[in-house]
């Protein structure tokens, strides 16, 4: 073989192998476009879902004979910074105590306001668990990307890591849990 072909040869080797570096990184950066979407999307409904918690409030404090705090945490979210896991998890916290005032106070029932506001908490409940699903098959296809060979070793040279479900689990979790079955 001359020299010229073994020049040629490594030149065709490295662009294959650059082609398929800049595809693996693509794909990567096309998932994380697509989780920063959802993330989006989630942090919008998860605003709505406070802002009307937040309105509810007044109502209660108006209808009802409750003294003290009404929906304390809340109150407590606006000065806290919280991931959208832990926003999810205390707005539902909310959400039940709003329920509890529903079912002891009658009279907010027939609140018109009032029940807008459940009609509306009732909304985002199916748009948050269908962008539920939608973030997690996107995190499944993303974790898969940084667990298979030869597209994690992309991923470890751009420091890419797996991330966790929206219900806080990771891949590992599921391995272990399918383990101890």
């Amino acid at each position: 073989m001359s020299l010229a072909m073994t020049i040629l040869l490594f030149c065709i080797i490295v662009c294959f192998v650059f082609i398929w570096f800049v595809n693996i990184y693509n794909q990567y950066q096309e998932f994380i476009i697509r989780i920063n979407e959802a993330e989006a999307n989630i942090d919008s409904v998860l605003r709505k879902r406070f802002d009307l918690l937040n309105k509810s409030i007044g109502i209660i404090k108006s209808n009802t004979k409750v003294k003290g705090e009404i929906l304390e945490v809340i109150a407590d979210l606006r000065s806290k910074m919280l991931s959208n896991f832990e926003l999810d998890r205390v707005l539902y916290e909310a959400i039940n105590e709003l329920y509890d005032y529903s079912e002891k106070y009658e009279e907010l029932n027939q609140n018109e306001e009032f029940t807008k506001i459940e009609l509306g908490l009732n909304e985002t409940e199916v748009e948050m668990v269908a962008l539920r699903k939608y973030y997690n098959n996107i995190i499944t296809d993303y974790n898969r990307l940084t667990k298979i060979f030869p597209s994690n070793i992309i991923g470890k040279m751009c420091k890419y890591k797996s991330r966790t479900y929206y219900d806080g689990k990771n891949m590992e979790d599921d391995i272990v849990n399918d383990f101890k079955l």
